[in-house]
């Protein structure tokens, strides 16, 4: 229990946006394809990048959402995964170096655009990856809600959903905002 005291009195220095695409939203059922993360400091200058796709059965793409299935061919994930994907196991190894290169000892706390199910994702299929993160995280979509309810102001944002491209607009979409509220 002094880790969860120390994991509060602690400072982050920086912050690791990270976004996923999957097969759907259940963590139960649907699984990891592509990663992408970024970290920054407060200024939101990147200090380092990751990004991999992942390489999954025939059976496992067969059995996407239908949204999944229409998203994925259109951006050329769908392909890519075939091509270029690469084992999980690697990337799991890859991405935790990655973070552990960033943060050492200091818990990531996550960034993004509705990084709950991301967390979701996360927790249920790379627990090892999950015990490097903060239990705190930094939603993009909190904010969101915010300036639409009580200022109507509106980011307009590309659906692209790639997980670098994806990281790049929730962080610009941050930004977009805080200079709103700085007015």
């Amino acid at each position: 229990m002094s880790d969860m005291k120390d994991f509060k009195k602690a400072r982050p220095t920086k912050l690791l946006w990270i976004d996923l695409e999957m097969t759907g939203l259940d963590p139960k059922k649907d699984v990891i394809l592509e990663v992408a993360a970024e970290v920054t400091d407060f200024n939101f200058k990147t200090l380092g990048s990751y990004e991999a796709i992942i390489k999954h059965s025939n059976r496992k793409l067969k059995n996407m959402n239908e949204w999944s299935l229409k998203q994925h061919k259109a951006s050329g994930l769908t392909e890519k995964i075939q091509t270029i994907g690469r084992p999980e196991k690697d990337v799991k190894l890859e991405l935790a170096g990655f973070i552990k290169g960033h943060f050492g000892k200091e818990p990531a706390i996550i960034a993004g655009n509705s990084i709950h199910n991301d967390r979701l994702f996360i927790t249920r299929w790379w627990p090892e990856i999950d015990e490097l993160l903060h239990y705190r995280m930094m939603d993009v979509s909190s904010l969101k809600i915010w300036m639409q309810g009580k200022h109507r102001v509106e980011y307009k944002k590309k659906d692209v959903h790639r997980a670098f491209d994806d990281i790049q607009a929730s962080i610009a979409e941050f930004q977009y905002y805080l200079e709103k509220l700085k007015k």
